[in-house]
């Protein structure tokens, strides 16, 4: 008699420098995708432009970096992830989970090489993007055809934006904070999410009209009576992008005489340089200059119970066990 099903999970995830030698080609990895340099004739250019860019950026990233502890923290963060993603999953499944970096190590090669190394009956692809993008999570799955030859069955989970336990993660962490404020009931919570060249979304990519519902449904389930704004980080070029940017938010909110600002990342579910730097060093450093007297971020999401129990529910999901994990969304 057979064993049962075997399941391989690849978690995509966009990667970072794990060291200062790493920064430089890190950005160069990045600015070398054609879905994040793309225009006509891009083909032609991309790799100056993108040697160009990591050149001119890499000591000031690199001590933003160093600002952070030496390196991006995302690698461990996802492979923590990873291994209470198959601790959920081992009641109901034999199941591994793969960690696939876009921009650095461990690669998507790398992970191609790790999933031939044991054998498994079917692939569940789970980009860590709960929205999706042409700049993620296409950009990840494209990469991902590139190198991979289908030897099984393949599901694929492009988005989780709306899933309860994903929702019910954000609003634990935003009342863990809140749950230790004075007078939680009038800070201004800013909803950050990581910003998209317009551009993309005037070609139709779902992610701004995904990151508003996110906000919404966790802002129906959190009940606050907090006023509220969405704004989004980490713009990069002269093209335009969605807006308002959180540094614009900051200074209007500082401007209009608000003290008090709890930002939330919305869309980023570990640490890594956009909340640790971005937020908590370089827009904290701008509002306390404004005259912001409180200024707060919600820890990312990591390893939070509630996370690891939606990625848990979708891979079962997908794999055809509807009712496999005690999940909110039953």
């Amino acid at each position: 008699m057979s064993g049962p099903k075997k399941i391989a999970v690849v978690l995509f995830q966009l990667g970072g420098p794990d060291s200062q030698a790493a920064v430089e080609p890190f950005l160069y990895n990045l600015f070398c995708d054609p879905d994040i340099i793309n225009f006509p004739g891009a083909f032609l250019a991309r790799k100056a432009i993108a040697k160009l860019i990591s050149t001119t950026r890499s000591k000031v990233v690199g001590r933003h970096y160093m600002e952070i502890g030496g390196g991006s923290p995302i690698r461990r963060l996802t492979e923590q992830q990873a291994r209470a993603l198959e601790s959920a999953l081992k009641p109901h499944i034999s199941a591994r989970a793969i960690v696939a970096m876009r921009y650095w190590h461990p690669n998507t090669a790398e992970a191609v090489a790790a999933l031939d190394r044991e054998p498994y009956d079917e692939l569940v692809l789970l980009p860590l993007y709960p929205h999706y993008s042409f700049a993620t999570t296409r950009s990840s799955l494209k990469e991902w055809n590139r190198q991979y030859k289908p030897t099984a069955p393949v599901k694929i989970i492009d988005h989780f934006y709306d899933h309860p336990d994903y929702i019910a993660a954000i609003v634990d962490r935003v009342n863990g904070v809140l749950a230790d404020l004075k007078q939680p009931d009038d800070i201004h919570l800013v909803f950050s999410a990581h910003g998209l060249p317009l551009a993309l979304v005037e070609k139709g990519d779902p992610y701004a009209k995904q990151i508003e519902e996110t906000v919404q449904m966790v802002r129906d389930l959190g009940a606050w009576p907090n006023p509220h704004v969405l704004c989004y980080q980490s713009r990069v070029g002269p093209q335009k992008w969605l807006q308002p940017s959180l540094t614009t938010t900051i200074e209007q909110m500082a401007h209009n005489g608000m003290k008090r600002m709890l930002v939330i990342p919305i869309a980023f579910l570990t640490e890594h340089i956009e909340t640790l730097h971005e937020i908590n060093i370089e827009a904290r450093d701008e509002a306390e200059k404004l005259g912001v007297t409180e200024f707060c971020m919600m820890p990312a999401l990591n390893d939070s119970p509630l996370l690891i129990r939606a990625l848990a529910d979708l891979v079962l999901r997908s794999v055809g066990m509807r009712s496999g994990v005690a999940s909110l969304a039953s």
